[in-house]
């Protein structure tokens, strides 16, 4: 009866913890640049010990790959949920435009940080690791949804990086704008020329 309440108050404790460092972490790196920041800088910052920060982050990365995790959460049930009838371009458009959408919701924060993993090797490399595993349960999302097999045919993992390309470009191409451009819009524009291919026939068999 009274363990719920203390341990719910320990996880929000927990949590405003991890928002702190977060938003710290993320305040210095996109003003300073990734290199130029320590994990001293962000604890000092939020007000905390480098050993609390440790704590909730193994390094400076983990605070963004988080970030990132975050980004492609979702997706593989996004695209689960679209009705069953509906075309594989639109059923994936929705499932990838909506973390878009929901970075161009996020405003210049999501903004900063989406800049500063494109301009950093190291962080590049994560996403790109985190777009892989996001392919593969894609890829298993469309094999399941059109009754293929995803170990011989295919056309679900074609599907699946087609799709996460224009991901890519689309998160590119609102980063180079400094987000006047409009994710969901750009989202559009990328399926529109991706449809023909994705929607083709033709490939249900490949």
């Amino acid at each position: 009866m009274t363990s719920r309440p203390a341990v719910s108050l320990a996880q929000r404790k927990r949590q405003l913890v991890v928002d702190e460092l977060t938003e710290a972490a993320f305040q210095l790196l996109t003003a300073r640049g990734f290199d130029a920041v320590t994990v001293d800088d962000i604890a000092t910052d939020a007000g905390v010990s480098k050993r609390t920060f440790f704590r909730y982050f193994a390094s400076k990365e983990d605070v963004v790959v988080r970030f990132l995790a975050d980004l492609g959460t979702g997706i593989r049930e996004g695209l689960a949920a679209r009705p069953a009838d509906e075309r594989p371009s639109a059923a994936l458009r929705a499932a990838v435009g909506a973390p878009l959408a929901h970075c161009g919701d996020r405003g210049d924060r999501a903004l900063r940080v989406v800049q500063l993993i494109l301009r950093t090797p190291a962080l590049l490399a994560r996403l790109l690791e985190h777009q892989d595993h996001w392919r593969d349960e894609l890829t298993e999302e469309l094999a399941v949804r059109l009754g293929l097999d995803a170990r011989t045919d295919l056309y679900p993992r074609l599907a699946a990086g087609m799709a996460l390309t224009a991901f890519g470009a689309v998160l590119e191409r609102w980063s180079e704008s400094d987000g006047t451009a409009d994710p969901t819009a750009l989202t559009d524009r990328a399926f529109a020329v991706l449809a023909p291919s994705l929607d083709a026939p033709s490939l249900d068999t490949v």
